[in-house]
């Protein structure tokens, strides 16, 4: 699959990116990224072999758009609040990476 950004540093982004990184034949390159980036550091430390973060205001188009390309994702993995859905899938339409919510 490639570079993977997880929305949302809560209890299910903390799952994801666990998972995804149990899968590093898959998942190339794996960033968590939400508003709190304290967050997305600490469960990064947890993670052996460690794993980008990235702060990021998923309600900001533009913002989540920026990511992805720096990034270079072709998977965006939502785990953010389910307001922040249609903001995510636009941005992953707009730049064709895929998206799992």
């Amino acid at each position: 699959m490639g570079n993977v950004i997880i929305v949302g540093a809560g209890g299910v982004g903390r799952a994801a990116a666990h998972k995804c990184a149990q899968y590093r034949n898959v998942f190339a390159e794996i960033c968590l990224a939400s508003r709190s980036i304290e967050k997305c550091e600490a469960i990064a430390q947890e993670i052996a072999g460690g794993i980008h973060t990235a702060e990021v205001n998923a309600d900001r188009f533009s913002e989540v758009v920026q990511l992805i390309h720096r990034r270079r994702a072709q998977l965006v993995l939502n785990a953010a609040s389910p307001y922040q859905n249609l903001a995510i899938m636009e941005a992953c339409a707009r730049t064709g990476a895929h998206y799992v919510d």
